[in-house]
């Protein structure tokens, strides 16, 4: 099925496909929306140990929103595909079979719409990433005037996941059906209010009633996820077929660790049957998600986009590479002793020294080839959540956050399209004409940064005036030394 650096057309041929095993499996509970790598790397593999462990008909119905490349690859496959775990003492397989059936929306929203209204679906989880919610993210609120949105306002098959989650919503309602809950595993913080939020906003535009009833009986908790989880390029399905003498063109490739803190908060009206029995899986239910939230947000996304900029501006390609250089790991550390855990308030029982320290483990493993140019998509998406919060509570506490606003000033040099050695950057966000436009219209350093700061729905309007100076300053020293040289004064 792939095209670019595969195994040779002949030996596709010869090699048997990977395919699902004969033992029984259970019925579609769940329906996955953005069926991406990430997903099946982790919240797959939870549920399909769940579901070993304790039963229950709780197979995934996954939705590709746009695409149908991860259907087309699955489905010659009877849908199953295999994990692997890359350590750095070696890799580790499995077969996963926990999806049952692979949906493409663009092709057929209505199919979509049927499956998330069958009772028998009782969760919709998603991953369709920061900017799959069409909302402001320096405000948390829909975005109405966001094209996926206003199309889905005016008719009753959607494209964007709010619109499919209200749209089947509203089946339900009107089948007098108990309501599914939205189980969102993005990294967002209080991502399941933040999840409700837009949900209810765009129902009322629908519907004040409709809000109502979702208001009153449906479920969003929040969650953390985490797991390192590489894009899986052709050379990785070549070596997978070459170790085990069968073709798989939807393999995952991921860190050993995992870890998968939900709110215990889903619909009433199913009981027991609400959920699969995740704690049997290792999931930690709890009542509140906030405090792993936090951490996770600041502490791993927020380190890694900082990585992301500052790294791929400085010639590194992977994290693994970029904190294998003395001057990266000097700088990921302090930004974690200095400008990060200051700002954090630990969960029970876990101190964040220690976390940082694991954290940087899992960064230097060679095995996982995350790549700095991957993390860096979508950076008008992630930056309030990842950095920006930081740095705010930085301010409001006098906390000096050189290291911090250093990699918010990468990022306005790398949304430039440029490189330091002159080369064109390929930039994937939302946003991307705009923020080059406005940073090509800039002449100097100061109007550039104050073109990028005007843009709302990054930088609310107080902090942005706070951050004139410093990422101007930041910005300066980012071209006159370049990006080692400016980390370096920074030690």
């Amino acid at each position: 099925m792939w095209t670019e650096a595969g195994l040779p057309a002949e030996l596709q041929q010869v090699l048997p496909r990977l395919h699902r095993s004969s033992a029984p499996k259970p019925e579609p509970g769940i329906v996955h929306l953005g069926l991406g790598a990430f997903f099946r790397a982790f919240g797959a593999i939870y549920i399909e140990d769940a579901v070993n462990a304790s039963g229950g008909d709780w197979g995934i119905v996954g939705v590709s929103l746009r695409s149908p490349d991860t259907r087309d690859r699955l489905a010659p496959q009877d849908w199953a595909y295999t994990s692997v775990e890359l350590a750095p003492d070696g890799e580790k397989l499995r077969q996963v079979e926990i999806v049952r059936e692979v949906l493409v929306a663009q092709e057929d929203p209505q199919a979509v719409l049927d499956r998330m209204a069958d009772p028998a679906i009782r969760i919709v989880s998603l991953t369709v990433t920061e900017k799959g919610y069409c909302h402001d993210p320096a405000t948390g609120r829909l975005n109405p005037n966001h094209p996926d949105i206003v199309h889905d306002l005016e008719n009753p098959l959607p494209v964007s996941a709010p619109g499919f989650l209200v749209r089947a919503l509203q089946r339900r309602r009107a089948a007098g059906q108990f309501p599914f809950t939205v189980l969102t595993c993005d990294n967002l913080p209080g991502n399941g209010m933040l999840v409700r939020g837009i949900v209810l906003d765009f129902a009322r535009r629908l519907d004040p009633a409709l809000a109502d009833w979702i208001k009153a009986e449906a479920r969003f908790p929040s969650t953390m996820v985490d797991r390192i989880t590489p894009a899986t390029k052709p050379e990785d399905i070549d070596r997978l077929a070459e170790t085990t003498g069968v073709l798989d063109e939807a393999p995952v490739l991921h860190e050993p660790f995992r870890q998968w803190v939900v709110e215990d908060d889903f619909v009433r009206g199913y009981g027991k049957d609400a959920r699969p029995d995740l704690a049997s899986s290792g999931v930690e239910m709890v009542e509140d998600v906030t405090p792993y939230e936090h951490m996770k947000l600041r502490m791993l996304n927020g380190t890694h986009s900082s990585l992301a900029y500052l790294g791929y501006m400085a010639g590194h390609e992977t994290i693994a590479e970029t904190v294998a250089d003395p001057v990266f790991a000097i700088f990921v550390n302090r930004l974690w002793r200095e400008e990060i855990i200051p700002s954090v308030a630990p969960p029970a029982g876990i101190d964040l020294g220690d976390y940082a320290k694991a954290l940087f483990d899992r960064y230097a493993n060679p095995a996982i080839r995350h790549r700095t140019w991957q993390i860096a998509m979508d950076g008008s998406q992630k930056l309030p959540q990842r950095i920006l919060g930081t740095i705010a509570d930085d301010l409001r506490s006098a906390r000096p956050c050189p290291g911090l606003i250093l990699a918010v000033a990468a990022w306005m040099r790398y949304v430039g399209g440029v490189d330091e050695k002159g080369q064109a950057i390929e930039v994937r966000d939302p946003l991307a004409d705009r923020l080059r436009a406005l940073s090509d219209g800039g002449e100097t350093p100061e109007a550039k940064v104050a073109a990028l700061l005007s843009v709302r729905e990054i930088f609310d309007a107080e902090l942005a005036e706070h951050l004139v100076g410093p990422l101007t300053r930041a910005y300066r020293a980012l071209l006159a030394l370049g990006t080692r040289k400016a980390l370096e004064t920074l030690a």
